[in-house]
């Protein structure tokens, strides 16, 4: 994927995982994603900055929207990845040393029919066996989602490009998604 600006009719879906950062480089990898941007969203709280939302006070989500090209990847398929590939679902607040409810594990449906998608996608992922305890994502309806400072998008990217190497995250991400190729092939 490259650093497209957003397209103006492309379906997407916004969720959260912990940190926006590994959620958004997760996804901008897939085929058929189209652009990704990181943000807030399932608040109460108006234009909240990162350091608002970092509280834990404000009730928003750190979140990705993935917009995506439905005639290369549907949106269930990338609910199916979120909920068994792209992060622990049985976490409901927090991932790895993120811990709070901005880092809850989140689906912020748009419509009746991805409320629906989500709720198949959930099911098949509680009984997948691929997770020993129960799927805490929650189901929230998207309300309002506001856009995170510019620095935090393509955060890994533009680590990269400034450093010259890679985030240590993303290298632990890049060795995963390797090994994950090298099981399924």
């Amino acid at each position: 994927m490259t650093n497209a600006p957003q397209p103006p009719q492309a379906p997407y879906a916004t969720i959260a995982a912990g940190c926006f950062w590994c959620v958004e480089s997760e996804f901008r990898r897939l085929p058929g994603v189209l652009y990704t941007r990181s943000g807030y969203e399932g608040g109460h709280t108006e234009s909240p900055s990162y350091d608002d939302v970092c509280t834990g006070a404000t009730g928003h989500a750190e979140a990705v929207e993935v917009y995506f090209d439905p005639k290369i990847i549907t949106y269930r398929e990338i609910l199916d990845h979120f909920l068994t590939r792209a992060h622990d679902p049985t976490q409901l607040n927090g991932q790895g040393p993120d811990l709070g409810s901005q880092y809850r594990s989140a689906i912020f449906y748009h419509d009746e029919d991805q409320l629906k998608q989500a709720q198949e996608a959930i099911a098949a992922a509680e009984t997948s066996g691929r997770w020993k305890a129960p799927i805490a994502t929650t189901l929230e309806p998207q309300a309002h989602f506001w856009v995170a400072e510019d620095y935090h998008q393509q955060y890994y990217d533009k680590y990269e490009q400034s450093r010259g190497l890679p985030h240590p995250n993303h290298v632990r991400k890049r060795l995963k998604w390797a090994q994950e190729s090298k099981m399924s092939s």
